[in-house]
């Protein structure tokens, strides 16, 4: 009997065009910003799929359709999701990813999906969304202090 193997990206939504636009907010913040609430794993796998069609056509889109392109998990609050994929196709929804440049819903944000792991496990996805998060909690935390040093040497 032959295992299917299948990969699992580990995907950040970011906005970097919504710097400078708070000036009340360090930067970390602004780019790394919860998504919206309209946004739901279906919208993304319709999205994604849109978006090979689009790059690769039936082709791309037939690779992906019989690799099983499910999403795993998907937090709004930190803009992440875990999709899993066959191994042979995970490289055409990587490139469909980042070719995709707005959150996939009517009068969507621009955005840039940027893929920040790629697993064989779902485990590894994980505690590797559960140590960026942790990263960027130190990073606010870091940066949030920087700033009111900021400001209270400016005045």
């Amino acid at each position: 009997m032959v295992r299917i193997k299948e990969r699992y990206l580990l995907v950040k939504i970011l906005y970097p065009n919504d710097l400078g636009s708070r000036p009340d907010l360090p930067d970390v913040v602004v780019v790394n910003q919860p998504t919206a609430e309209q946004l739901t794993a279906s919208h993304l796998l319709r999205g994604i799929r849109a978006e090979i069609a689009t790059l690769f056509g039936d082709y791309g889109a037939g690779a992906v359709e019989g690799g099983g392109l499910t999403v795993k998990y998907f937090s709004q609050a930190t803009s992440t999701f875990i999709l899993r994929v066959s191994r042979s196709s995970y490289r055409f929804v990587w490139a469909a990813l980042t070719f995709m440049n707005c959150v996939p819903i009517k009068n969507g944000k621009p955005c840039t999906f940027r893929v920040v792991h790629v697993s064989g496990t779902m485990r590894k996805a994980e505690e590797e969304a559960i140590r960026r998060a942790r990263d960027l909690i130190f990073a606010v935390e870091n940066d949030k202090q920087h700033f009111r040093d900021r400001e209270t040497v400016g005045t």
